[in-house]
């Protein structure tokens, strides 16, 4: 542990780091992967700006429990910012210690554009053009221009526009039809659906939003549970220390939210890593063979099996494909009319040689890279 840690004290590890930076910057999977992150971050940054923050809800982010910690230590509004950016820096280190240097990057970077995206959107179409309405009060709005704060007759306050205009709120929030017709289950819904969606892109590029994705990938990785499970632990941890300070219902409202969150995710990210595992049988196995490592550029195993009724001899194919390549299989077996028995199941996770053949398709032929051959030389070994 002692050698892990010093080495990113030494000369070398950061002329390495710097030399790595460079070569992706030429590189077109870096800017592929900054358009992305930037897209999964606007999501988030919309799942947050029109249902986090006029909705009032709680769930487990690193803001919720900076908010806890901040009021149990007597803190002030200037104080809570303090919290988020101290939590947000110790989770940034643990990101780059204990996931990796391209983790650790990524989410420094989504950390530091959700921000000004929130802002954008508040520029651009504020949330209360659809929770406040414009009215028309001189004598309000000259309290408003002077600092003061004045409460509606249902205890809300009113608002000053860019314009110059005051805002009366009509609305509890986004979703809600009015003023105490709101439910906040909708507004849960939408985050959640939106913010989902977010973390399923960071995290497939071996990114994270930051705050609590960096503590559910940490579980993810040395606990081994799925990333949707690891999003729900470190969600419910952080969520339930909100008890010390707000009403039960919203809190345990959050927790549904947050175990609803693990679950989106787990769904969306089967879905964006789903692959077809394919077996097949038939007299022409040869050609199927072919076409799967010519035209497909897949690898396959072969097996030899016996049929149960007719006790023939046959050779099974088998090979992981995606759904666009399945189809494509399935598109030559039924123009050549072959006979072939063809079952097919869905398969979430994928690791090792399958993922890396994709780096190693241009020549049109299925290779194994330096790594690969490495990789199988090992496991022999063992």
């Amino acid at each position: 542990m002692n050698e892990y840690v010093q080495q990113y004290f030494t000369a070398k590890y950061w002329a390495d780091l710097t030399t790595d930076f460079w070569q992706a910057l030429h590189t077109w999977k870096f800017y592929k992967e900054l358009i992305i992150m930037t897209a999964g971050m606007c999501i988030g940054a919309a799942a947050v700006y029109y249902f986090l923050l006029p909705g009032h809800l709680i769930v487990g982010t690193i803001s919720g429990l900076s908010l806890v910690l901040n009021t149990l230590f007597g803190g002030t509004a200037d104080t809570f910012s303090y919290w988020v950016m101290g939590i947000n820096a110790v989770l940034l280190l643990m990101a780059f210690f204990l996931i990796g240097n391209e983790f650790g990057a990524k989410t420094v970077y989504t950390a530091m554009i959700l921000g000004p995206l929130v802002q954008i959107l508040d520029r651009v179409y504020p949330y209360t053009n659809l929770t406040h309405k414009v009215i028309e009060a001189p004598e309000i709005l000259a309290q408003l221009q002077a600092g003061e704060t004045v409460l509606d007759m249902h205890g809300n306050p009113y608002l000053l526009s860019r314009a110059g205009e005051v805002l009366e709120q009509v609305k509890d929030s986004v979703m809600s039809a009015g003023l105490g017709l709101g439910d906040v289950w909708f507004d849960l819904a939408c985050f959640v659906f939106l913010v989902s969606l977010c973390q399923t892109i960071e995290f497939s590029i071996n990114a994270s939003t930051g705050g609590l994705d960096i503590l559910a990938k940490i579980i993810n990785k040395y606990f081994h549970f799925d990333i949707g499970m690891s999003v729900t632990i470190g969600g419910a941890a952080i969520c339930s220390s909100a008890f010390l300070i707000n009403d039960f219902r919203m809190v345990v409202i959050g927790l549904i939210g947050t175990w609803i969150n693990g679950i989106v995710v787990n769904y969306f990210t089967a879905t964006l890593n789903r692959r077809k595992r394919v077996c097949i049988i038939s007299k022409e196995n040869a050609n199927i063979h072919r076409f799967i490592r010519d035209e497909l550029v897949r690898g396959c195993t072969l097996y030899n099996v016996t049929g149960g009724c007719s006790g023939e001899e046959h050779t099974e194919i088998q090979a992981l494909l995606t759904q666009d390549e399945f189809s494509a299989l399935m598109n030559y077996i039924r123009t050549n009319n072959y006979y072939a028995f063809v079952t097919a199941g869905n398969c979430s996770e994928v690791y090792g040689l399958w993922a890396r053949h994709k780096k190693n398709r241009a020549s049109g032929k299925v290779e194994l890279s330096a790594e690969d051959l490495k990789d199988i030389e090992n496991a022999r070994k063992c």
